[in-house]
């Protein structure tokens, strides 16, 4: 890993324009790009037919920054934690990314409308890559690293990519699978070192780099223009069921935001680059309000380097998962003092209240979480500025009408559990996914009479603020009673014994399922009794919430299995009980 952070370093020295002057402003100035979006989100302006995100509002802030009318701070901000940083203005990133869209569409053969697999770690030809596809009409697929090559393949056939760029680390899982992929045409290598069958991305660019003023023509592409119904990007989300349908499936999607920032805001967001999350808050959503993107290249996360990171660097606004924020509590954070950070954002999976209180007794910041799908962007947010209530995932994001339906998609009362759902008729939202690539069906089952469902079940309260309580499929139905694993799960995370929990349905004779909780112990507690402390934890829950739902069966492990996200795979812990593995 040490070995490619280096060689990406070298790229982009290689790229870099010759000038890296920034120009700022004492004001903060919120630009007609800004203006324009919020009219077209609140429904005051039609959306425009033609639109290209790179040229429309990349090079738009490039004009202002030109013009004095953005403060003084990078669009992009990339470090590694070795000392070694990239900086890009809007007018560098837009004319590295012109130069790596002629790559993709002179050298690689692509042109409007092509799809390609964007496979890339935290790296900046990541986001310049990502640019370039948006800014040339080529839909971008993004993926992790850590998918295998069975992965791999299914999504290049899946999406019927013409083109995957990826690192010298996932480049042989590629090969192995290439000849079962009769639509891949190129594949495109990001490291100094090269490969057969692939071309390389850092000679390439060397190749576009204009050698005096008059080859700049060479980096003159011009922004396609796209309708509002392309799909760019393509994002594999998982099905609903996971049993019935293991494998991912690519919904489309068109651009939207969530996120209260200012061109003099710098946020980072530590979600991995194959993730929905890091498309819209470390790349559409800054970059919307003119904001910087900061960057970890974060090979492992650990909770010392994201502290030190905080503490070294004027980050304001910190997006994580869940497990992120579980983690740091676990380190003595007096001894910490961060630099800038003034807003913390957790999404992906809910977030304990026990978690959210020991952040905020330790750092006085609070956490406000998000809720939201890869099909549907956040739908739901504790903004700035709402009251807190712990637990709650906040009201529904402008624009949108959320609501609790049943299977009927009668809208529930307050108070009430039924299924999260999202008005989608007689007009579709914006920034909501257009359908599931080639599969009508599935499209079909998201809907429900005037409501797109989510597969979530919640409850809403008088003022309007969501809970959530689980995936239909996590559930738990046991004498006939409806337990929502995360109730249980924050309930046992109280308990100085827990540092993690997962909670999944267990088989049982009499009462058909039980709940069963899977539990990391805090090492102080490593030596203590189990059998005394699995009675403790469930009187402990039994104090906390309603008796019925605490854990009669009780294991503990060394790690609970996640996501590349961070999400706990509930399922297969599920899958394990019930003998389905």
């Amino acid at each position: 890993m040490k070995l490619f952070k280096l060689q990406s370093l070298k790229l982009l020295q290689t790229l870099q324009p010759p000038n890296r002057t920034f120009h700022g402003h004492p004001r903060l100035l919120f630009s007609d790009v800004y203006s324009q979006y919020e009219s077209i989100r609140r429904g005051k302006q039609e959306i425009p037919k033609y639109f290209n995100f790179a040229g429309d509002v990349l090079d738009k802030w490039s004009e202002m920054e030109k013009a004095g009318k953005r403060p003084a701070k990078p669009a992009f901000w990339w470090v590694n934690g070795q000392g070694e940083e990239v900086k890009w203005s809007f007018e560098e990133l837009g004319l590295l990314s012109r130069r790596a869209a002629n790559v993709l569409t002179r050298e690689c053969g692509l042109k409007r409308g092509d799809r390609v697999l964007l496979i890339l770690p935290r790296v900046p030809e990541w986001w310049l890559l990502k640019v370039a596809c948006i800014r040339a009409g080529i839909v971008v697929i993004p993926g992790t690293s850590q998918l295998s090559a069975k992965d791999i393949l299914y999504r290049l056939q899946v999406s019927r990519a013409t083109c995957i760029i990826t690192s010298a680390k996932v480049a042989p899982a590629v090969d192995s699978v290439a000849r079962q992929c009769p639509s891949l045409q190129s594949r495109l290598l990001v490291s100094q070192h090269s490969r057969d069958g692939w071309l390389s991305f850092p000679e390439l660019c060397r190749s576009e780099c204009p050698q005096s003023p008059g080859t700049e023509q060479l980096c003159s592409l011009r922004s396609h223009h796209t309708t509002p119904e392309t799909i760019i990007p393509l994002s594999f989300v998982t099905g609903t069921n996971l049993l019935s349908t293991p494998a991912p499936k690519p919904a489309s999607r068109t651009q939207w935001y969530w996120l209260d920032l200012t061109p003099s805001g710098i946020i980072w967001n530590t979600a991995d680059t194959g993730w929905i999350l890091t498309s819209i808050a470390s790349f559409f959503d800054p970059w919307v309000f003119g904001s910087c993107i900061f960057v970890h290249n974060l090979p492992q996360t650990e909770a010392s380097v994201i502290l030190n990171t905080l503490c070294r660097f004027p980050v304001d606004v910190l997006v994580g998962a869940p497990t992120l924020y579980r983690m740091l509590v676990q380190s003595h954070l007096s001894k910490y003092k961060f630099m800038n950070l003034k807003c913390c954002v957790s999404g992906g999976e809910p977030l304990n209240p026990e978690v959210m209180e020991q952040w905020k007794s330790q750092t006085g910041l609070d956490i406000h979480e998000v809720y939201g799908q890869t099909e549907t962007g956040i739908i739901c947010s504790v903004f700035k500025g709402m009251k807190i209530k712990p637990g709650s995932m906040g009201k529904a994001a402008p624009l949108y009408d959320v609501q609790i339906v049943d299977k009927n998609a009668n809208i529930l009362p307050p108070g009430q559990q039924g299924e999260i759902a999202v008005r989608s008729k007689p007009i579709r939202p914006l920034g909501f996914f257009s359908e599931y690539l080639d599969n009508p069906k599935k499209t079909a089952e998201s809907e429900r009479g005037d409501f797109y469902v989510t597969g979530d079940r919640g409850t809403v309260d008088e003022e309007g603020y969501f809970r959530f309580i689980g995936r239909d499929d996590d559930i738990i139905i046991s004498s006939g009673y409806r337990i929502g694993p995360f109730e249980v799960e924050s309930a046992l995370i109280e308990h100085p014994a827990v540092v993690e929990t997962a909670v999944v349905s267990s088989p049982d004779p009499l009462r058909g399922e039980v709940v069963k909780a899977f539990v990391v112990l805090s090492p102080t507690f490593s030596s203590t009794d189990l059998e005394s402390l699995t009675r403790d934890l469930q009187d402990h829950v039994k104090k906390t919430t309603a008796p019925y739902k605490y854990p009669r069966k009780v294991e503990f492990v060394q790690e609970l299995p996640k996501t590349v996200t961070g999400k706990i795979k509930r399922n297969e812990l599920r899958d394990k009980e019930w003998g389905r593995v």
